[in-house]
């Protein structure tokens, strides 16, 4: 379909006005977000130089004192009433642990005192086991120095001089026979 110079013409007014009233929506945006910005730094300084010392103001003379109270009573508490009850409990046990292992320690050694008194008449004595070499030990030995011949004769076999290994300068001539 066509349309019409006269439609056209229409057509391009009207996007020039609606262009013209974007433009103006982005500058008023733009400045909206100045006026924004200003207003929250003006906030800020208002909170620092207003808000805050009235709020300081007050916290001390109304509710630091009954802090103060409350802090200082607690430390009191923790250090004249939980420290002690707990030091003299944990001292008590400790003391309770100790008197048991000496009494477990005696017993042990009265007991085996006993039993040593009692059975070395009946025990055979054991000679220690002899020291040496084993067949263990032989083997062991023989493996690892035929493992150590296997490596060197491999790396011998790698790094010796063999003319047939090498690769040919020339890469397009075919090998001499």
């Amino acid at each position: 379909m066509s349309v019409s110079r006269k439609r056209k013409k229409e057509l391009r007014r009207l996007q020039g006005q609606a262009t013209q009233l974007w433009e103006a929506q982005q500058v008023l945006v733009g400045e909206a977000a100045n006026v924004a910005r200003e207003a929250g730094r003006q906030l800020g300084h208002y909170n620092r130089e207003t808000v805050v010392p009235t709020v300081q103001d007050k916290y001390e003379k109304y509710a630091a004192p009954y802090v103060d109270k409350g802090v200082k009573f607690s430390r009191r508490v923790y250090s004249d009433r939980i420290v002690p009850a707990a030091g003299a409990a944990l001292g008590s046990a400790l003391e309770v642990w100790d008197v048991a292992n000496e009494t477990r320690a005696g017993a042990a050694v009265a007991r085996g005192a006993d039993v040593v008194r009692k059975f070395a008449s009946k025990t055979p004595v054991v000679e220690p086991p002899k020291k040496g070499l084993g067949a263990g030990g032989v083997i062991a030995i023989i493996l690892g120095v035929a493992a150590a011949v296997g490596v060197l004769y491999a790396a011998w076999q790698t790094l010796r001089a063999d003319d047939e290994l090498w690769v040919a300068d020339d890469p397009l001539r075919a090998p001499e026979e």
